[in-house]
């Protein structure tokens, strides 16, 4: 980070200079990466002058304040920079957020015509007569999601599942 003090009919006493460093630094971590700061002090009667530049990566902000105190047009240019540097990331946030939200918005329609319904075809069924035990046993050893056997004695068909808290279910139709 460069930071370049310039004094116009006035001096930068040291207490100054660390009070600047010490608030640029500050700044520095609201902003991820600043690269340069400009601070000019100026004093015209009894004005005291502050500009402030602040180059950062994709931006740049100047920001002039003027009081009857130097410390005074410090503090207020380093306050309403903070205040700046804030709402312009906020800015940034939600329009991003905004894009994500409309693209949403527009793939969802799109989408549902777009979609098209298959039948994809499974031999997830047995067309031998089994008891339930059989069934769980052939269910564990194929290890897929639904399958479809004929009930020992009937002729009747029933459905074996895996449910989402790790038990059976079974779906006899009547």
């Amino acid at each position: 980070m460069i930071m370049n003090f310039t004094a116009r009919q006035t001096k930068i006493t040291p207490e100054i200079r660390g009070y600047c460093e010490k608030r640029i630094l500050a700044l520095e971590k609201l902003t991820g990466s600043v690269l340069e700061v400009d601070l000019i002090l100026s004093v015209e009667k009894y004005r005291q002058k502050v500009e402030m530049n602040v180059k950062a990566k994709g931006a740049s902000l100047t920001m002039v304040e003027e009081t009857h105190d130097m410390l005074n047009s410090l503090n207020l240019i380093f306050d309403n920079l903070e205040k700046k540097i804030k709402k312009e990331r906020e800015k940034f946030r939600e329009k991003k957020r905004r894009k994500s939200r409309e693209n949403k918005a527009f793939l969802l329609p799109a989408e549902s015509v777009e979609i098209e319904r298959r039948i994809v075809r499974s031999e997830y069924f047995s067309p031998k007569p089994m008891t339930l035990e059989e069934a769980l046993l052939q269910f564990d050893l194929k290890k897929k999601e639904v399958f479809v056997f004929r009930k020992l004695g009937s002729e009747k068909w029933a459905v074996l599942f895996q449910r989402k808290d790790g038990h059976y279910g079974l779906v006899e139709p009547e």
